[in-house]
């Protein structure tokens, strides 16, 4: 347990990306509210991602992590929901076969909700407002009213994420993750997708080891594994407020733990030393994520590394790499080195989405798939030159046929942004894309197989 720390110990810190609530006894109110409420997770189930986690520090797992940039109140449905987990499930199947490995898999679901912003106001046709920070701080809607904080959205974004978990553990353990509905988890608008008839391939494969285990006896009733997953959830712990109040203190340990999701990160606008953000997620005990950056340097990192992980847990810490397709292979190497020197047992982690935003000659926000795999390329080759397991991705997408990420096998053009264009912060993988990243990813992940292989020859 972290020494002189409390849930609320993070007040006495700089706080940067905080909404400014103008009324706070309405803000006091909500967060007295979220604390008689129950927890969304259990601490046991926290300490079961940190025992897998710990697996892919160890180079014996891979860490599949994806969903939603931002979560919206409007968009809230439960096919939504389903498609983004079938993806995700499609995705793991791919990365399974590929590297003979277990996938560990965590959605941005279920509290992904708040948003950093890198100005405090945006203007538009001359008129200066508060920036959208999320739909559990403000609206998107760009109206004076729309965009004053409200802590009431704390509570709404409560219920919809509790509702959202409670789906998600029906399709994880209900039957709809059971592997012999491989061939049924294919969205209907992948049909145009070359990937679709490799990803058939795949679950024809599938089925027929699945017969060949059957007639020996091995089925889902006889083994539960092939009937549900594991499946976890988490966000950036963003709205301290919000993650105070859902911080528990676990009766068989006497630990806290932020119950509002199993994995939680610090994003790369609040990670620096004296951190609100760093002083409230070094005292609970679930999985921790860190946004590295360009502007990070190696000796931060490992201070960083010492306050948060002192008792170096296996799979405590996920250090998830963002620098952009034209920069990782310059800036990557010196935090691998060092973290590598010092005997660190975390998690690397890709995220190849936030460096690589541009915007496009008819004004839309977007990201070019090329440039994504060209980061993932330039992630997985620093891990081999320097002996190191690149052990994740870190991806915003969803199951939805939207046309926001440029590029990929159905090329989605520039010009052809406009017509399925529904993120409310940044652009996403749609579910063509996200496929075919899983298959890239799979050749990756046999190449690092084959290169560990020679080496141990």
């Amino acid at each position: 347990m972290a020494t002189n720390w409390t849930p609320d110990s993070w007040r006495n810190h700089e706080a940067r990306q905080l909404p400014e609530y103008p009324d706070q006894v309405a803000l006091e109110a909500a967060e007295t509210e979220l604390r008689r409420y129950p927890p969304l997770v259990f601490a046991g189930e926290a300490r079961a991602l940190t025992a897998d986690l710990a697996q892919v520090a160890a180079g014996k797992a891979f860490l599949l992590q994806g969903g939603d940039c931002a979560e919206s109140f409007a968009e809230f449905h439960p096919d939504n929901i389903r498609d983004t987990f079938r993806v995700i499930l499609q995705m793991a199947v791919v990365l399974t076969y590929a590297s003979k490995m277990p996938i560990v898999k965590v959605g941005r679901m279920a509290g992904q909700f708040a948003k950093p912003r890198s100005a405090n106001t945006e203007t538009i046709d001359g008129v200066e407002l508060p920036s959208y920070r999320g739909d559990n701080v403000n609206d998107i809607a760009f109206t004076p009213e729309s965009r004053i904080p409200d802590p009431q959205r704390m509570i709404r974004a409560y219920s919809q994420s509790a509702a959202t978990l409670n789906l998600l553990r029906a399709f994880a353990q209900g039957g709809y993750a059971n592997l012999q509905q491989v061939h049924r988890w294919t969205l209907d608008f992948m049909g145009r997708s070359p990937w679709a008839a490799q990803y058939q391939q795949l679950a024809d494969r599938i089925g027929d080891a699945l017969g060949f285990m059957a007639a020996c006896g091995i089925n889902p009733s006889t083994v539960p594994q092939l009937a549900g997953t594991s499946f976890y959830t988490s966000h950036e712990a963003l709205l301290l407020q919000y993650e105070q109040a859902l911080t528990r203190q676990d009766s068989l340990t006497g630990d806290w733990y932020d119950t509002s999701a199993h994995m939680v990160w610090i994003g790369d606008r609040t990670r620096f030393e004296g951190s609100a953000h760093v002083e409230y997620l070094r005292g609970v005990g679930n999985p921790i994520g860190l946004k590295c950056g360009p502007s990070l340097d190696p000796d931060a990192l490992l201070r960083m590394l010492d306050t948060l992980d002192p008792a170096r847990v296996p799979g405590r810490i996920t250090l998830i790499t963002r620098y952009g397709h034209d920069q990782i292979e310059k800036h990557l190497p010196k935090l691998v080195r060092a973290v590598k020197r010092e005997g660190r047992p975390v998690v690397w982690s890709c995220d190849p989405m936030h460096g690589n935003v541009i915007k496009a000659a008819n004004g839309y926000k977007t990201r070019p798939f090329e440039r994504i795999l060209a980061e993932v390329r330039g992630f997985f080759a620093v891990h081999r030159a320097e002996g190191t397991h690149g052990g994740g991705i870190h991806a915003e997408m969803t199951g939805q046929n939207v046309t926001e990420c440029t590029g990929g096998a159905i090329a989605v053009t520039e010009q052809g942004l406009a017509d399925r264009y529904h993120t409310h912060c940044d652009p996403r993988l749609n579910a063509g894309q996200s496929i075919e990243l899983a298959f890239l990813l799979a050749e990756m992940l046999n190449q690092e197989m084959r290169d560990r292989e020679r080496v141990a020859a």
